[in-house]
């Protein structure tokens, strides 16, 4: 073996459809564990970035790490550190795992008596595997096939992800093709021991998968370790970094994370650059807003006012919310119909045009809004999205959605009672383009918005319609809406709330 000099020596700097019709009856992603929870914060594994340019995409595609390496050589433990060490909320971790070929009854009886070869490139389906970088790279949602060790085989179930600041792929064939080879941003080679990557392939063969100790040698006799040296070995030639001793080498992993900073300090400034943009402009064609009749501005004036009682904040905002609705109602699209009525005339009328309507309201404070959809829609369906904002960092972060099978045919009325920044919304519009809602039937409705907010979802998502009551000029410097209605979720909900929270956190969890 090479001394731990020329082990050091060999860490360098890196260089620079037709759709099947679907049975399920909701679209879900459901809150998972965290990958890592240290003493100061969490690391989320499922959410999207929050930063998009004047498209409405990310400004920047996520920064993809390779992890390459033999069978147990420490792969899923090094990126572990990686993720822990790089200090970034929004870290996916992909395995190659799940990619593995479906099997044919022929090569499920080989793989029952250990005789199937599933360290050969042919094993892994790469198609799958290179179109789902590509889509997390682009920060849309994937869906990721589980698979089950112990059946040889995939589940029923499957994951959805969203891209993120980093994204992490593992696998043993992590540089086996070419195509994959350009969606990676750095290449990483964990170099283990061969004795010790067979000791801990028998524990885990063994304790996990249900294996038998003779079963797991004889696989990695003639399978194993001949595609080690045939075809993961030639690949560490292809890293930017090639890490000895796996998880022990604590100077590869300052490297690795020193230049994956470097990176993500460029995607913090176009988000920057976006909150500011074109808030000198007019207010965009696309919103509208509420009439201020008396009416209307004496609900403001009760609503606004600190010394409001909870009981009576929270009439007068059911109020406001149901005359929103209606006004949201009135801008769908409508055609002419002719019916009869029970005198025998003929009535010139008009009916709504679409499929149907679905509300999604952005929680928690944004399904206060679902009761006044529900009195004046018949029917309706419901779907909710979960966005937190990070205390720390002020970017949206999106934890849970449940939405209703076939929105992409629907007028989708996205619910959120204030908007102050857009973020929180601007995300939660992404998420509904992710689900092929088109842009243009989707309408936002809050009852107060900033014109900052205003600014930032148009700019973003120019055929969105916004629809509020009232629009306020000024956002402090902690992101509230001035003059404002204080934060809407505490005081509809009776809670208090952390004095750096904005307007926009309205969508927090409880």
């Amino acid at each position: 073996s090479n001394s731990s000099a020329e082990s050091l020596d060999r860490l360098y700097p890196a260089v620079g459809s037709t759709k099947p019709p679907r049975k399920r009856t909701t679209s879900q992603c459901k809150s998972e564990p965290p990958l890592l929870r240290t003493s100061k914060r969490t690391i989320y594994t499922a959410g999207r970035p929050p930063w998009y340019n004047e498209h409405g995409t990310q400004s920047k595609e996520a920064f993809v790490i390779g992890l390459g390496g033999g069978s147990a050589s420490g792969k899923t433990t090094v990126a572990t550190m990686i993720i822990e060490a790089l200090d970034v909320p929004w870290v996916v971790l992909l395995s190659m795992d799940s990619f593995y070929k479906v099997l044919t009854k022929q090569q499920q009886e080989q793989a029952a008596s250990n005789d199937f070869n599933f360290d050969h490139p042919d094993a892994f389906d790469f198609d799958l595997i290179i179109a789902t970088l590509k889509k997390l790279k682009q920060g849309k949602s994937v869906k990721i096939p589980i698979y089950d060790f112990t059946t040889h085989s995939r589940k029923k179930e499957w994951k959805t992800l969203y891209g993120a600041n980093v994204i992490i792929f593992e696998g043993i064939m992590a540089f086996a093709d070419k195509e994959l080879l350009k969606l990676l941003d750095l290449k990483i080679f964990v170099d283990t021991d061969s004795d010790i990557r067979l000791v801990r392939r028998l524990r885990r063969d063994i304790s996990e998968r249900g294996r038998d100790i003779e079963g797991v040698i004889k696989q990695y006799n003639k399978f194993v370790k001949p595609a080690f040296d045939q075809y993961i070995q030639p690949t560490m030639r292809l890293a930017d970094i090639v890490v000895p001793r796996g998880s022990g080498n604590t100077v590869a992993i300052e490297l690795i994370v020193q230049h994956v900073h470097s990176q993500l300090e460029e995607v913090r400034a176009a988000w920057a650059a976006l909150a500011s943009a074109h808030q000198c402009h007019p207010l965009p064609q696309t919103l509208s807003v509420l009439k201020s009749t008396p009416q209307v501005r004496g609900m403001h004036t009760i609503i606004r006012n600190k010394e409001t009682s909870r009981d009576e904040f929270i009439f007068y905002s059911k109020r406001l919310m149901r005359l929103l609705i209606e006004h949201a109602l009135s801008l769908l699209p409508f055609q002419s119909c002719t019916v009869q009525t029970p005198q025998g005339h003929d009535y010139e009328g008009r009916t709504y045009s679409g499929k149907q309507i679905t509300g999604v309201s952005i929680l928690r404070a944004g399904e206060t809004m679902e009761p006044a959809l529900r009195a004046v829609c018949k029917d309706v369906r419901i779907g909710t999205i979960l966005i937190q904002t990070n205390c720390n960092t002020g970017e949206p972060e999106l934890h849970y959605l449940r939405l209703p099978k076939d929105i992409s045919e629907d007028h989708v009325i996205l619910m959120d009672c204030t908007v102050s920044t857009g973020a929180a919304a601007m995300m939660a519009v992404r998420v509904l383009l992710d689900h092929d809602v088109p842009e243009d039937k989707i309408f936002l409705l809050s009852l107060l918005m900033a014109e900052m907010g205003v600014h930032s979802v148009a700019y973003a998502f120019p055929r969105v319609k916004i629809i509020t009551t009232a629009v306020d000029k000024k956002v402090n410097d902690l992101f509230r809406i001035i003059p404002g209605i204080g934060n809407f979720g505490d005081r509809y909900f009776g809670t208090d709330a952390p004095p750096d929270w904005s307007d926009d956190e309205d969508a927090l969890s409880t």
